[in-house]
């Protein structure tokens, strides 16, 4: 009877209940998520300022980076704050409706993470792979056509994912093991078949991250694959990509973090500490790379006829062979 009654009630409100196993503790968290948020939003800020400011960092591979530290600016947004109100007040309650729109913001928003990643790859191809054609491709009109595309999937993606979780009944607990709106930890929670639910998280999950790096690193493979080939013409070109592979290497490594503490119960809000740290990292690396390519301009030498000359000794080459 008890167990019928309790069918019966149909949950609109949840609580998020991050971190609990902690008892007494869990109110200090707050000042090391704190300080990581605060870390996150001022290295974030530096970064877009300087490659605002910075007439010479205005090429398509810079603001490739100023956007992903407005992805990794905006995304801790969504949660952190909730979460650090509900370390010191207790403020664990949240609706249906705000934990829908919450979970498509982190999921749409986060989801730009590989896709920028994968712009940055195809910026790095066309620059060392084609390098004649490299501002053809990458003009505005030629380069939107590369992006509409993933745009599309990552909306249509995320908001069917989204509207199928809005269409469940819960019955079962309206207590979430999340700092936040995870779409599992949701839909684990109705009393009907979530099998659909399942389906179409997989399918996003494979479709965009997944995707996008496996396109990745076919795309690394024939850069380095290009630039061994090319002897020492090129060798310089393979520090671009190097800041962009760690940064792949370590999103990799984050995802199968999360997947570890999702499957030990964890709550996944740790994935701002990564955040934090990449964005101090991004900054540093933006700043290194500035200094190099200003202290290797000489004022006797042109930085625009350096690639050109290149270009032309390359062709004059194989025209000798």
């Amino acid at each position: 009877m008890k167990n019928l009654s309790a069918q019966n009630i149909l949950f609109t409100d949840f609580k998020l209940s991050g971190f609990y196993g902690l008892g007494e503790w869990r109110p200090f968290l707050f000042i090391p998520f704190f300080l990581m948020f605060l870390l996150s939003i001022t290295a974030n800020s530096i970064l877009i300022h300087l490659i605002i400011c910075q007439k010479s960092l205005h090429s398509p591979m810079y603001v490739l980076i100023g956007l992903m530290a407005v992805v990794d600016l905006i995304l801790p947004i969504f949660f952190v704050p909730n979460m650090l109100l509900s370390f010191i007040f207790n403020w664990n309650g949240i609706s249906l409706v705000g934990c829908l729109i919450q979970m498509f913001c982190i999921h749409y928003v986060g989801a730009f993470q590989s896709t920028l990643l994968l712009w940055m790859a195809l910026d790095r191809y066309f620059a060392i792979c084609k390098p004649l054609y490299y501002h053809r491709y990458m003009a505005i009109p030629n380069f939107l056509k590369f992006v509409v595309v993933p745009l599309i999937r990552n909306g249509l993606l995320n908001i069917s994912m989204v509207s199928l979780a809005g269409k469940l009944t819960f019955c079962v607990t309206n207590i979430i093991d999340h700092c936040f709106c995870e779409h599992m930890a949701l839909v684990q929670l109705a009393c009907g078949d979530i099998t659909i639910n399942n389906l179409v998280g997989l399918l996003t999950a494979f479709l965009i991250p997944t995707a996008d790096c496996i396109i990745i690193t076919c795309s690394y493979i024939v850069i380095f694959a290009s630039v061994f080939k090319s002897g020492k013409a090129h060798m310089k070109a393979i520090n671009t990509c190097i800041y962009l592979f760690t940064y792949l290497l370590k999103m990799c490594k984050t995802i199968c973090w999360f997947c570890l503490l999702d499957s030990s119960g964890i709550c996944l809000s740790s994935s701002s500490c990564w955040s934090r740290g990449n964005a101090l990292l991004r900054t540093t690396q933006t700043v290194s790379f500035h200094r190099d390519r200003h202290e290797g301009r000489q004022p006797h030498s042109r930085p625009s006829a350096q690639p050109s000359i290149a270009s032309e000794s390359r062709a004059t080459a194989r025209a000798h062979h």
